[in-house]
């Protein structure tokens, strides 16, 4: 809980987008746990329900809203729920698309798919930054934008999501020191290698049970929520190492 300067407690608030599987659940879940009030998106509500049950909220304490972030219509539906409360102090840019499955070269690669994978990973985290910037500027709050090693792997096949997020980690940089002055953070979070349904569908057919699955990144997630905004913004974080925080 944050104070209020009549002395008052105000319940600190969270965004998490692609919440209901995988690493947003995780998280969104683990936030819960925090004390945050958590607005939670997903594509499909049926997914997000069943997600929301073993977080173990409180009355009040989550909301949920179907919709692909990509669409702006979707967008104004959030933010228009996040202005009713007034504050925002987290915003988690976790929902992602990995593109054809399975993994296509580049080279091939249609070009109405590259365009899918940046309106998703990169067009919308910006989108809801620029919408939500009040908010977030009113709680002092901070940005967590979701990267990947394949931003810095050039893994074949992996192309257009690498590329995706070598620009959202760009983003990320940029926006930490447009945004400084006005108290947001924005760190980007590679939270690495998973068994995830995206990771499957990356490699239809192939046993990945040998990957962690993602609350093997909780320790890291602790540690971050409990550190200065200022003092971490603009830095990349890998969520698997054993030295999280690395350079700016």
């Amino acid at each position: 809980m944050n104070a209020r300067p009549d002395g008052g407690m105000t319940k600190r608030v969270a965004l998490v987008t692609g919440a209901s599987r995988g690493l947003g659940d995780v998280v969104a879940g683990l936030l819960v746990s925090e004390g945050f009030s958590v607005v939670a998106t997903a594509r499909h509500l049926p997914e997000l329900e069943r997600a929301a049950a073993s977080w173990r909220p409180s009355a009040g304490q989550v909301q949920l809203i179907a919709g692909d972030v990509s669409d702006a219509a979707h967008r104004e539906e959030v933010c228009g729920t996040l202005a009713a409360g007034g504050r925002l102090d987290l915003l988690v840019n976790n929902a992602s698309e990995l593109g054809p499955s399975p993994l296509r070269p580049l080279a091939e690669l249609p070009l109405d798919d590259l365009r899918r994978v940046y309106d998703v990973n990169v067009v919308a985290p910006l989108a809801l930054v620029q919408a939500l910037r009040p908010w977030l500027g009113h709680a002092r709050g901070r940005v967590v934008n979701i990267s990947s090693d394949a931003a810095v792997g050039g893994y074949p096949g992996w192309g257009v999501y690498g590329a995706s997020k070598a620009a959202l980690d760009l983003l990320s940089k940029t926006l930490a020191a447009e945004l400084k002055e006005e108290g947001i953070s924005v760190v980007s979070v590679d939270p690495g290698d998973m068994r995830t349904s995206m990771h499957q569908a990356a490699y239809p057919g192939t046993d990945i049970s040998d990957r962690p699955l993602p609350a093997i990144t909780l320790p890291f997630w602790a540690w971050f929520l409990h550190q200065d905004p200022t003092a971490v913004s603009g830095h990349r974080f890998r969520a698997q190492d054993e030295r999280w925080e690395l350079p700016a």
